[in-house]
């Protein structure tokens, strides 16, 4: 069977065929567009700034993960194609103390020089107490007792009950030793987690320097702050030497 068409014919499909790619190609890069701005997702531990720009989408932190914690992007998930992420719902961080998925890592976008899992922040625990049981006043430490930094990350502060005079434990997140690794989201028990991990630069605030809290002393301008943490301060001047008759009052003058 021969088919013929004229030179009208050929080039009308070249022209739809242009056009199908132009439209194909617009719509991968609204996608891709669309990946970047999604919102926050957890990154491995370790990522550097602009994890993004260095990351060469090789997959082998995915590979070299023991908890399958770690997944690469597609077009249409919340992260770039092809860079790693995880979603604490469904898989946490479990925190390897030899941190695999760092040390495979060619490019430098996961910080080879990382050696301490908690000092990771791939985020923080940011907590619904309209959702959460203990703020309801139920009793639940699921993610007190999960979280592998206990005590420091995630503790149990009392709260006064509204049904009576007795007080119930909550959980409050100190973001100082929260690392972001997802475990109490993924152990929360509610249909919807009450306790999720968030982007820390859009959520944590900052108080400012020009505020005097003279009762913390992690502050950098508090007297008892470590040396490299003060501001500079200014020499304090030369006493005033003596006048009149107040060097009688100077018990070491040698004529006394």
């Amino acid at each position: 069977m021969t088919i013929q068409a004229n030179r009208r014919e050929v080039l009308s499909v070249l022209l739809q065929g242009a056009g199908v790619a132009a439209l194909s190609a617009c719509g991968l890069s609204v996608v891709a567009r669309d990946a970047r701005s999604q919102g926050f997702v957890p990154l491995p531990p370790g990522a550097e700034e602009n994890f993004a720009d260095k990351c060469v989408k090789c997959g082998l932190c995915v590979k070299a993960c023991p908890y399958n914690t770690l997944t690469l992007a597609r077009l249409g998930d919340p992260a770039p194609a092809g860079t790693p992420y995880f979603t604490p719902r469904e898989t946490a961080c479990y925190m390897c103390e030899d941190i695999p998925c760092v040390r495979v890592c060619p490019s430098g976008a996961l910080d080879r020089g990382f050696e301490d899992i908690r000092k990771a922040r791939m985020g923080i625990a940011a907590i619904d107490p309209n959702a959460c049981l203990s703020w309801q006043g139920l009793r639940c430490e699921v993610c007190f007792r999960i979280c592998p930094v206990k005590g420091k990350a995630i503790t149990l502060d009392p709260h006064p009950r509204r049904l009576s005079r007795h007080a119930v434990f909550v959980p409050v997140i100190h973001p100082d030793h929260c690392t972001g690794c997802g475990l109490c989201t993924w152990s929360c028990p509610t249909q919807r987690a009450a306790i999720n991990i968030v982007d820390r630069k859009a959520f944590l605030g900052q108080i400012g320097e020009h505020y005097r809290l003279g009762w913390m002393q992690e502050q950098p301008h508090h007297p008892k702050a470590p040396a490299s943490r003060q501001q500079p301060q200014q020499a304090p001047a030369a006493p005033a030497q003596p006048g009149g008759l107040d060097y009688l009052n100077n018990m070491d003058d040698p004529l006394l």
